[in-house]
């Protein structure tokens, strides 16, 4: 008597299931409520997937869609003041000593960057605080602060990891005098009306796979001794190594330029 009373409800509990059969394939729905403020129903099976790109092989190398900026080789995407930025290759690396200021031929605006770094062995300048000091600039203005910080003490907004005399970073992860070192970069580049500011550049650095800045908002372009301010209104530019008087090394650069959702 209990199963043969069971039996109408299992039915009727089936029955409602069946709509929902087509839908039971993993690809999603079309009677969902929408998320705020988006076109796009919780799990709508219209909603366009993201495009499929193979990773780089191994860590740290270059995904299927990178730019790739330089692979050991020559330096065919980047321009100098000097004649013959050439002098700076050696052992796959950029002597940034030998090669002078670079700047890539691109310009970019959001994206993610990545860059491998050494600073010398053994300080190679007479100032203990240039040792290894170099600089990573976004838009050929906003700073991520290269400079020995395992051997060497700085003021904390210019160590390494540090937006340049704004933003210390979250710790000090450095390796030892002459080792390589990773920055993973996500820059957000700033938003102008004219020359009117609507939204600031911001930095994530992961440095050696640490977290060092988070969504940190950049207060304007580079600066000694003053307060950063936007003095500019691009919001692309080339990517800049600087030359600060050490014999710091690049290496394994890539850059995938973001269409981020506005």
């Amino acid at each position: 008597m209990h199963e043969s009373r069971g039996m109408p409800i299992l039915a009727l509990l089936f029955a409602l299931a069946v709509p929902c059969l087509a839908e039971d394939d993993n690809l999603g729905c079309t009677d969902t409520p929408f998320l705020p403020n988006s076109p796009w129903r919780v799990h709508d099976r219209n909603r366009p997937h993201p495009p499929m790109i193979e990773p780089g092989a191994a860590l740290g190398q270059p995904p299927a869609d990178a730019i790739i900026l330089f692979d050991g080789k020559d330096l065919s995407q980047w321009q100098g003041d000097r004649a013959d930025i050439a002098a700076g290759l050696e052992d796959g690396c950029i002597n940034i000593l030998k090669a002078g200021e670079l700047r890539t031929k691109a310009k970019f605006g959001d994206c993610q960057l990545h860059i491998e770094w050494a600073t010398p062995a053994a300080r190679d300048t007479e100032r203990r605080f240039w040792w290894g000091n170099s600089g990573i600039f976004l838009l050929d203005r906003y700073e991520v602060q290269v400079t020995e910080s395992h051997a060497n003490v700085h003021k904390a907004d210019g160590q390494a990891g540090a937006i340049y005399g704004q933003t210390p970073p979250l710790v000090n992860v450095a390796r030892k005098p002459g080792e390589w070192q990773t920055y993973d970069i996500v820059f957000i580049a700033p938003r102008f009306d004219g020359e009117k500011l609507i939204a600031p550049a911001f930095f994530t650095v992961f440095w050696n796979g640490v977290l060092a800045q988070y969504h940190t908002e950049c207060m304007g372009s580079t600066k000694y001794k003053t307060v950063p301010k936007y003095d500019s209104f691009d919001m692309v530019g080339p990517i800049r190594l600087q030359e600060h008087g050490s014999a710091v090394r690049y290496r394994n650069i890539w850059i995938r330029p973001l269409q981020l959702p506005q």
